[in-house]
């Protein structure tokens, strides 16, 4: 529920940066077909999934391995999902209909089976990771651009701390079910350098529209002052980790890099309206 709920404010968020005339319908299509396709990604993954899920504390309490779904219900659910999502966006536009269909096929096909082979899976699981931000704009201008371009970027790099982080303190768990979400495998020094320099790289990407580089995408000079800051504080808890090397300091990272992506697009559009 949390993931389809962030799915749904990076949209509308994305929609409310692009729109010249905000339209409650188009809205209202891009949070339904957000959150079916956010539903249909979840669906794929735990089926796939079930026999590692069964293994982890963290997930198996899902309802497949829980005994409380069969893979053909689930299956069923998904591909249900799958078109309402598709259909749904396409009502908007088809570019918008072909970026979520992309998204559920990198997410099921692509990453799904690579995290037990490699940790270049975050890297992949990060690109329809970041489609929603700029999902919204496509939404509005039926157009892809720099603008939602800057957007995608900004979501991008802000994947790897968040999910570096997330791998670091649920390490043991994700373990069981052998996963390799850190770059090196291990909670190690390397790790920890590479997460603070994807937390640098993504607070510059979210400064660079004040520097009238990102066409109709802008920022102004106290919005971006209010950014960086927000990316400092991500920075710091980065740092910590790097310094302590504790499941409780990468939990830290975690949370402030949420606080982080949530707060940038509060900034960004509460900017747009009022510049």
């Amino acid at each position: 529920m949390r993931l389809s709920l962030s799915v749904v404010f990076s949209s509308i968020a994305g929609y409310l940066l692009g729109t010249q005339q905000v339209e409650v319908y188009t809205l209202i299509l891009l949070a339904f077909g957000g959150y079916f396709m956010v539903g249909a990604s979840n669906a794929y993954n735990q089926i796939i999934e079930k026999d590692l899920d069964a293994l982890m504390d963290r997930t198996k309490n899902r309802p497949i391995p829980a005994g409380r779904m069969s893979v053909n219900t689930a299956f069923t659910i998904a591909v249900i999902f799958t078109i309402l999502g598709i259909a749904t966006l396409y009502v908007i536009n088809p570019r918008t209909a072909m970026y979520g269909a992309i998204s559920i096929f990198l997410y099921t096909c692509v990453y799904t089976p690579l995290k037990t082979k490699t940790p270049l899976a975050v890297f992949v699981g990060a690109i329809p990771g970041a489609i929603p931000f700029m999902l919204g704009w496509v939404a509005a201008r039926n157009d892809f651009g720099i603008e939602p371009g800057a957007l995608f970027a900004i979501q991008f790099f802000w994947q790897f701390p968040h999910f570096w982080a997330i791998g670091w303190f649920l390490f043991d768990d994700y373990k069981k079910g052998g996963f390799f979400m850190l770059p090196t495998r291990e909670r190690d020094k390397a790790t920890a350098v590479q997460t603070i320099m994807y937390t640098v790289w993504t607070v510059l990407a979210s400064i660079i529209p004040v520097f009238g580089l990102t066409g109709e995408l802008k920022l102004s000079i106290v919005a971006a002052i209010v950014v960086f800051g927000l990316g400092l504080v991500m920075l710091y808890y980065a740092i910590q980790l790097f310094k302590k090397r504790t499941a409780q300091a990468a939990k830290q990272l975690m949370l402030a890099s949420v606080s982080y992506i949530t707060l940038l697009q509060i900034v960004y559009v509460v900017d747009k309206f009022i510049r």
